[in-house]
């Protein structure tokens, strides 16, 4: 029997209300709770507890939400007689929490992202053993509004990367995958960073977002 044309309008406009929610859902951002963490330098000589902060409020979706201290963090560093003493305590620059954080040899940490809020606020930021920020980064910092743009976005992310993030083995630069080919190393005294990829097979890096200069990777020092 033949549908009739109101019946085949209204199948249709269901259809569409079920692909645009299944479309929301897909996009949708699901979190775990943020919870205590910490993590050790390669040598085991330092590690960073990390203690999740209360300003929900300056999460991007949470307005009107509670806002107060930002995420701690707590560095220790092994004794002669190999327990642990905590040599310093700071509060970072994540409302929540950092998504990730790398500890180098020399103490130094590296927070990568925010709670919920991936690409947003704070993506990158540096802290010398003592907790002493050195160096901060936000998305618009490090690409172009164009490249910004492109990057997949869900309810409360831009997901700017995809791969592993790590130290080095020389313990002095931190690696970033944004993709295949392409990534940002960041010196761990310095701050600076230099962003390389695969331009017509050749790989190029450049040191700044605005101006750009693209260079040899043999060029750009960032250890000191």
């Amino acid at each position: 029997m033949a549908m009739s044309c109101g019946r085949f309008m209204l199948v249709m406009s269901a259809l569409g209300v079920f692909l645009a929610l299944a479309s929301s859902v897909a996009n949708a951002d699901s979190w775990a709770s943020p919870r205590v963490r910490e993590v050790f330098s390669e040598s085991r000589d330092h590690f960073v507890r990390l203690l999740p902060g209360e300003s929900l409020g300056d999460t991007l979706g949470f307005a009107g939400e509670k806002k107060g201290k930002y995420a701690t963090a707590e560095f220790y560093r092994r004794a002669k007689d190999r327990s642990y003493r905590l040599v310093a305590q700071t509060s970072l620059l994540n409302p929540v929490a950092p998504v990730e954080f790398l500890v180098a040899d020399s103490g130094h940490l590296v927070t990568i992202d925010n709670w919920h809020n991936v690409g947003y606020g704070k993506v990158v930021c540096i802290y010398d053993s003592g907790g002493k920020p050195i160096r901060s980064y936000e998305l618009r910092e490090l690409f172009q509004p164009k490249e910004i743009e492109r990057f997949p976005q869900s309810v409360s992310s831009l997901h700017w990367r995809k791969g592993p993030a790590y130290i080095r083995p020389d313990q002095k630069t931190a690696l970033i995958t944004v993709r295949s080919g392409a990534e940002f190393l960041f010196g761990m005294e310095t701050g600076q960073f230099k962003y390389c990829e695969y331009q017509d097979k050749v790989y190029r890096c450049r040191i700044a977002n605005d101006p750009r200069e693209w260079m040899p990777n043999s060029r750009v020092q960032l250890t000191r």
